[in-house]
């Protein structure tokens, strides 16, 4: 099969295993929905701070849950599937993809779930460029994708790995949270947010050719 067939395959198992467990959007969304809840309730009782916050509130939850959408269960494989996989000849580039890929889709109804909630408790000031909003979710969702798949393989054969991994995963994401919460100041400013989406993408762009490039390298060593 080509690059594209394995990946697309890959694809559609994680997604057909999500659809059957649920581990994502039925378990990990409603814990971020109740972290959104419950942070206006330990706060005084100011509208206009509750609608400063907002925007970082739903970044911050969008980071702390959304590692555990990528290092879901039925992400990761047996050592006996890991290994069928090999002796049919998966790339393993190909195999990273596609679960990247998986885990970008379940962000982004992540993210769909959570901005009206969020808007709905904090009452942000209404944006102008409110569209932008959107590219900024996406980069967020493919960033966190790519840095929540690499470090699971990379943590794969360790015993500690629940632990260490989500350790591993919020400092790498500060290239991504940094720069989406200044795009939203840059909208809410009227200011153009070309420059903290620009480096978004180089930051994604150089993550996706360090996941596919280490996807070999990390196979062999587990």
């Amino acid at each position: 099969m080509t690059f594209r067939r394995q990946a697309l395959v890959i694809l559609r198992r994680d997604l057909r295993i999500e659809g059957r467990t649920g581990e994502a959007l039925l378990i990990t969304l409603p814990f971020g929905l109740a972290a959104l809840f419950l942070i206006p309730l330990a706060l005084p009782l100011d509208t206009a701070l509750l609608s400063r916050i907002g925007p970082g509130m739903f970044w911050a939850v969008t980071l702390l849950f959304g590692m555990f959408i990528t290092f879901r269960q039925s992400a990761g494989e047996s050592p006996a599937q890991h290994e069928q996989l090999r002796m049919l000849g998966v790339d393993p580039a190909a195999r990273y993809t596609g679960r990247v890929i998986a885990s970008t889709l379940l962000l982004i109804v992540f993210e769909l779930v959570l901005a009206p909630t969020t808007i709905l408790l904090f009452a942000p000031e209404p944006l102008d460029g409110w569209l932008w909003i959107v590219p900024l979710g996406v980069l967020v969702a493919i960033g966190l994708a790519l840095i929540g798949t690499l470090v699971s393989d990379m943590t794969a054969s360790l015993r500690g790995r629940s632990t260490l991994a989500p350790l591993l995963v919020a400092p790498l994401s500060i290239p991504l949270l940094v720069p989406a919460a200044q795009g939203l100041e840059s909208i809410r400013t009227n200011n153009g947010i070309l420059v903290p989406a620009m480096f978004m993408v180089l930051v994604v762009l150089a993550l996706a050719v360090i996941g596919v490039m280490t996807a070999q390298p990390l196979e062999e060593t587990t």
